[in-house]
């Protein structure tokens, strides 16, 4: 099964904003589809990521390029 990419971080990064509406879609879904743009600072992507999973209380499911998949906890 193939998910879409939910969020999507662009220039501004991740902001608090970012972070309510993954809270939001994790409430929602089960599983959240995130992806860093083209335009976004894609340095230390997996180090973020791994930072907002354990902000939000989910589990990093896989990391694909510049795209990662958080599960609820």
């Amino acid at each position: 099964m193939q998910i879409k990419a939910t969020v999507q971080i662009g220039k501004k990064g991740i902001t608090e904003d970012v972070i309510e509406e993954i809270k939001a879609q994790l409430k929602k879904r089960r599983i959240v589809k995130i992806k860093f743009l083209k335009n976004s600072d894609r340095e230390d992507f997996k180090m973020r990521i791994e930072s907002v999973a354990s902000q939000i209380n989910a589990e990093i499911v896989e990391i694909k390029g510049f795209t990662a998949m958080l599960k609820k906890m």
